[in-house]
């Protein structure tokens, strides 16, 4: 009988003791902190050399900045100064970037100037991508260097997390991302102990990574949309086909992707591969209009702030240029992340269907479209759930994307993902 019992008992990880947690606090907040300040950066550096570029300069040659002409001669020459940097600097600015992910590795130091300053060409040149999986894989990078060297007694996967988290919690201005990503990581481990004190040292650094953005940066993710009232069967559809509509989009770039990158590895060179990419995002540019250029954040924010000022039509045209214009900039060669532009093609999907459909609401529409869009792309279902559910201040939403995310899953689950193995096949 006790015998029986003890079978029965249920099994439980043993807890870390506190001693255990208590020294890894430091480490984690001081990740977190660079990690922010190394995001806060870069960013500003982008920011005022594309002010540089798209304002001071054209201004000064009588040029209009968001011109056709301009935009084909900025494209154009983002990619040149790229591909210099790919070819030139030392480490050529790390791993062809359709090969990496959110998970980075931890790349020599070596490699990190010329993919920090890659990186920062591109923002400010206008590709569409942004900044996540070149920060991040610097912060990765810097993180195993600096810990094995002044910290060697802890492990190298630790440091990796801490980056990895502390960007994460800059990046989106709250750790609950990161603790969100990481806990999804987690799922598919075996782990040693209970999950929080697995994410006790990452939460901390992703807590003074989000911190540190926050004092210095301001960053908002909020578009002020009208707020969701009590949800009816309308409004619950909507989102589900909105959110399939926007993942089905999506899969449609994800089965283009390895064939568009095989087209520019055909060039073999980058100062071949990223010139022409910087060519058809000029027409893609010129096609879509300003909005299009860029990782997105700000131009969402100019396309909630009025939702009826385009067209159903204008709205979709928007989204797919921007779709297309990721996927290129992402095969080519240009080193960012696909986040940031997928929140500005569910953005546009959805106000596309609020603008056919003036009954469902703008609110539901972008944070349906985005969670589709994501969920294709990135196949990271928390980050998908939370970037577009913090788009929307509504706690009525929350409920009508985790409906909407399980057909858009269906969709997207055991097929390739926006990412390539080092042969060039899709991962699945």
């Amino acid at each position: 009988m006790a015998q029986d019992s003890a079978q029965q008992a249920p099994t439980t990880a043993p807890a870390a003791p506190a001693r255990a947690l208590l020294p890894l606090i430091l480490p984690a907040l001081l990740v977190g902190v660079v990690c922010s300040l190394l995001y806060v950066g870069v960013s500003v550096a982008a920011e005022q050399f594309e002010d540089v570029l798209w304002q001071n300069l054209p201004a000064a040659l009588g040029i209009g900045g968001y011109s056709t002409l301009w935009i084909f001669v900025m494209l154009t020459a983002t990619g040149i100064a790229v591909g210099l940097v790919v070819w030139k600097v030392p480490g050529h600015a790390g791993p062809d970037p359709a090969t990496m992910g959110l998970n980075a590795p931890a790349l020599p130091p070596v490699v990190l100037p010329g993919l920090l300053l890659a990186a920062a060409l591109m923002l400010a040149g206008g590709p569409s991508l942004g900044p996540e999986n070149p920060i991040i894989a610097t912060n990765v990078g810097l993180a195993v260097w600096l810990g094995h060297r002044f910290m060697p007694r802890l492990p190298n996967p630790l440091w990796m997390a801490l980056a990895e988290a502390g960007t994460l919690g800059a990046l989106f201005g709250t750790p609950v991302a990161a603790a969100l990503v990481i806990s999804e990581a987690l799922a598919g481990q075996r782990i040693r102990g209970l999950l929080w004190d697995n994410l006790f040292a990452p939460l901390a650094a992703a807590a003074a990574g989000a911190l540190t953005t926050d004092l210095l940066h301001h960053p908002s993710f909020d578009l002020h949309l009208p707020p969701v009232g009590r949800p009816d069967a309308g409004n619950i559809l909507a989102a589900i086909v909105v959110a399939s509509v926007a993942a089905a989009l999506g899969m449609c770039a994800v089965y283009a992707f390895p064939h568009l990158h095989r087209a520019f590895q055909r060039l073999r060179h980058p100062m071949l591969m990223l010139p022409a990419g910087g060519l058809v995002l000029g027409a893609l540019g010129a096609l879509g209009g300003p909005l299009t250029l860029f990782k997105g954040l700000d131009q969402i924010s100019e396309l909630a702030a009025d939702p009826e000022g385009w067209t159903a039509g204008q709205f979709a045209t928007m989204a797919v240029v921007k779709l297309a214009a990721l996927t290129v900039a992402a095969t080519c060669g240009f080193r960012g992340g696909r986040i940031f532009p997928g929140v500005f093609i569910g953005t546009a999907l959805g106000l596309s269907a609020h603008a056919l459909v003036p009954g469902v609401p703008p609110a539901v529409g972008v944070a349906a479209g985005v969670l589709g869009m994501l969920l294709a792309i990135t196949r990271q279902g928390w980050v998908s759930l939370f970037t577009a559910a913090v788009l929307v201040a509504s706690p009525v939403i929350l409920a009508l994307l985790c409906i909407a995310s399980l057909p858009a899953w269906l969709l997207v689950t055991g097929r390739p993902q926006m990412q390539l193995r080092a042969d060039g096949t899709q991962i699945r």
